[in-house]
């Protein structure tokens, strides 16, 4: 009578070989969608990379690794397509990583924001915080709406407190009556409400504490003066930095070096608005131009600043193009299945969950 043998995975038997501190420091360190193929090798790899203190470590590593960002499709008919977009290997490789991430019928939602793997995303019913790559989602309690207002929302995590929030800030605008019909894009800004019900003029820098849920006034950088308009605002390399106009020709760059201090606000660098992408079509090329024109924030975007100091620009929602300071030179990144129109948010490939201790 044959005897039957229980067979271990090879990797099963080199796991047992090495101390956990190795196994943990080799695994913290690949992307993502490593991990999760090696979750199918065998039960002992699946339960380990499961183990929030790998999941992590691993966030920690992905977010010092260099920039990434997600992508979704603004066409219509899109099927709320999302993208992976990597630069982690950009700066030594040269090498760009484009991945169209699996899609899930029961996320048709569209992309608000980004916090540590976590996704924040919006259909007319609600909100939710969605994991693109282990498609957990969770829905969240609903949010007050207000007709005829434009909204913004916000998606952050304090480190503290361990606890994840979205912020909700509503524009009211002041309708403009012209004959029988309101003029919306005539009305003029005259105050941001944010939830919880707190209230602040549109023309301040106002930061909000997520443990506190204070509100506090940002000094603005000097570039906010008669000749320069304050755009928008990014973190470039864990400053807070703003973009600003200068006669709708240049965009400069200003980075605040030390958090709250008016001072610090230095330009760090300056970029000519006159570039067109080649590959913009001819009616793009008409939209860039009366974009440029009328909302010179609304033509080009700084999206990061690479470990190389090469610049990362979005023009129209529509391109991604690499900018070299050194030299001046322009160099737009396509790849295949890249959607036509987006929305763009930085995010880190990760298995992050909102339970996991971060």
């Amino acid at each position: 009578m044959s005897k039957l043998v229980k067979m271990e995975h090879p990797t099963t038997n080199i796991m047992k070989k090495l101390p956990p501190e190795i196994i943990l420091h080799i695994l913290s360190r690949l992307p993502v969608t490593s991990l999760l193929q090696s979750m199918s090798v065998c039960r002992a790899w699946r339960i380990l990379i499961r183990d929030p203190l790998l999941v992590t470590t691993n966030l920690s590593h992905m977010s010092d690794s260099g920039p990434s960002f997600i992508f979704q499709s603004n066409r219509p008919n899109s099927s709320y397509q999302l993208f992976f977009f990597d630069f982690s290997d950009f700066h030594s490789e040269g090498n760009v990583m484009f991945k169209k991430l699996p899609a899930d019928s029961s996320m048709a939602m569209y992309l608000v924001d980004s916090c540590n793997g976590l996704l924040c995303m919006r259909d007319s019913q609600g909100m939710y915080i969605y994991n693109p790559f282990t498609r957990l989602h969770l829905e969240l309690p609903k949010l007050m709406h207000y007709p005829a207002q434009v909204g913004h929302i916000a998606f952050g995590f304090h480190q503290t407190t361990k606890q994840y929030k979205v912020v909700q800030v509503v524009v009211r605008r002041q309708l403009v009556i012209r004959g029988d019909r309101v003029d919306v894009a005539a009305s003029n800004l005259i105050q941001s409400q944010v939830h919880p019900d707190k209230s602040t003029t549109a023309s301040l820098l106002t930061s909000f504490d997520l443990e506190t849920e204070q509100f506090q006034q940002v000094p603005k950088p000097d570039c906010c003066g008669s000749d320069r308009c304050f755009h928008h605002l990014m973190v470039l390399r864990g400053c807070l930095s703003a973009g600003a106009y200068h006669d709708n020709e240049e965009l400069e760059i200003w980075v605040m070096k030390e958090y709250g201090v008016k001072e610090s606000w230095i330009k760090e660098f300056t970029l000519g608005t006159n570039y067109l992408p080649p590959t913009l079509q001819q009616t793009d090329l008409l939209h860039f131009n009366n974009a440029r024109a009328r909302f010179p924030n609304s033509s080009v975007r700084v999206l990061c600043v690479l470990r190389n100091d090469e610049i990362l620009l979005e023009y129209l929602s529509r391109l991604v193009v690499v900018f070299d300071p050194s030299n001046g030179t322009f160099k737009e990144l396509t790849f295949h299945e890249m959607p036509h129109w987006y929305t763009i948010v930085a995010h880190i490939g990760s298995l992050n969950w909102i339970h996991t201790p971060v």
